[in-house]
């Protein structure tokens, strides 16, 4: 029988994070996180180009699946509230090296994701001036640093106001797009897939299978509400809604103007060829797709800055649980005298990402990111059906209606998904859990009474 391993008197006292978010707080962290204005804008025309009209519905199938993961999120995220996030409702339910795994899994993403979504910037300031992707890249990536090392109180002030800025730039979109319907809503109903050229093909379950975990990649996120456990009040209680709150957001945010999209363009074949910039200026002219490219461009710099902001905390995180040689923990878990935050923590995780966006190609590993978002749902999954056995079931903690039927979703719908994907990303993956296996085996495991003690902070 696995044992859990949660140590919390183990290691030594180090330096925590203060309790200062309400839910309200959590949530625009959280949705600021998911950033669904950017991806609508930057991820979602990948799932229009190969799902046509069926892009609703593979959404839609998305959204469902990932209401499953959510509720393994919400449940374990409420039994073991801890900044580290996966990784210490991984470690608490399937023991050290099942946990230290999905920590690999995990810091892979947020180190490759924050650069490539800011690679989009100068993309979108186009119509306002002409700037080098890689040099807008790398600047967001910096701004969003300095950023993230204030105070998670004026954060969530800075990002709130950022997303109502996406969210009206969204609702332009849909606006727009319903107000210019070309076709009914039996292309919804019964979706078809255009080739580019005039052609169409039907739209069956293997081509929403195949768009699945981009489809969830579009609504990710909403998990990183686990990262401010140690920030959010009444983290028992208030976790679960912000999950909830979050995913159900996001997906209206993302949905209703890809719907109104799908209705309005002039063919579908537009869905293959056009972006959302082309969409917008047919339909609204060049003002209001500059206007909505503005904002755009500002959903992007919230999307980096909350990432790096609530990544920088599973680094601090990993770095209390003894994870790495003592003098790099203690540097890792220092916090800012004035603001209260792990700023070299958030520095170590963002700096990498401005060489990254200045120097390489790094938009190519999109479809890894689907791969081990695949992977740490499906980690999460089962260890939420461990989440009622009996030394666990009477702590206190949200629990999900019908289990276990959400964790047995997600298992089924994913570990199918994973079979559709790349063989290339599968391998990359795979090499990432090979290098973070041999850090434990050789590094960890022999000082398993020192390290790697995954501890859950009181209340």
């Amino acid at each position: 029988m696995i044992q859990p391993h949660v140590a919390p008197t183990a290691a030594p006292a180090s330096p925590s994070l203060a309790r200062m978010l309400g839910l309200f707080g959590a949530v625009l962290l959280t949705l600021s996180c998911i950033t669904p204005a950017s991806s609508l804008f930057i991820i979602v025309p990948e799932v229009l180009a190969g799902q046509g009209s069926g892009a609703v519905l593979t959404l839609l199938a998305g959204v469902v699946v990932s209401a499953a993961v959510g509720c393994c999120y919400a449940e374990l995220g409420t039994l073991k509230p801890s900044s580290g996030g996966e990784y210490a409702m991984v470690t608490a339910m399937l023991g050290r090296l099942s946990g230290w795994l999905t920590f690999g899994l995990s810091i892979s993403l947020l180190i490759v994701i924050p650069p490539i979504i800011a690679l989009g910037t100068a993309d979108y300031l186009s119509d306002l001036f002409s700037v080098d992707r890689a040099v807008a890249g790398a600047v967001v990536m910096l701004a969003a640093a300095a950023f993230a090392v204030l105070d998670i109180r004026s954060n969530a002030l800075i990002t709130g106001i950022f997303l109502a800025i996406e969210v009206v730039a969204a609702g332009v979109v849909a606006v727009l797009g319903l107000a210019n319907t070309r076709r009914g809503v039996d292309v919804l109903v019964s979706p078809v897939l255009p080739d580019g050229h005039g052609g169409t093909s039907p739209f069956g379950v293997a081509a929403l299978m195949a768009g699945l975990t981009v489809a969830m990649f579009v609504v990710n996120g909403f998990g990183t509400a686990t990262y401010l456990a140690e920030e959010i009040k009444e983290p028992r209680r208030n976790i679960a809604r912000t999950v909830f709150w979050s995913l159900g957001l996001a997906a209206v945010v993302i949905i209703v103007p890809v719907t109104a999209t799908v209705l309005g363009v002039g063919s579908l074949d537009d869905l293959v060829n056009g972006s959302f910039s082309d969409y917008v200026r047919a339909w609204g002219g060049d003002g209001v797709a500059t206007a909505v490219d503005l904002g755009i461009a500002i959903a992007i710099f919230n999307a980096v800055l909350v990432m790096v902001l609530q990544n920088g905390r599973v680094v601090f995180a990993s770095a209390r649980d003894r994870a790495w040689p003592a003098p790099v923990s203690g540097l890792l878990t220092r916090i800012h005298p004035r603001w209260g935050s792990p700023y070299v923590a958030t520095l170590v995780i963002a700096l990498p990402g401005v060489v990254m966006a200045a120097l390489l190609d790094i938009e190519q590993l999109l479809g890894l990111t689907s791969v081990i978002v695949t992977v740490v749902s499906l980690l999460l999954a089962a260890a939420a059906l461990r989440s009622r056995t009996a030394e666990h079931r009477r702590e206190r903690a949200w629990r999900m209606p019908l289990w276990p039927v959400p964790p047995l979703v997600v298992i089924g719908a994913l570990g199918y998904a994973l079979f559709e994907q790349d063989l290339g990303d599968l391998l990359i993956a795979a090499g990432i859990v090979v290098l973070f296996a041999a850090y434990h085996v050789l590094y960890l495991r022999p000082r398993r009474a020192t390290h790697w003690l995954v501890t859950v902070p009181e209340d």
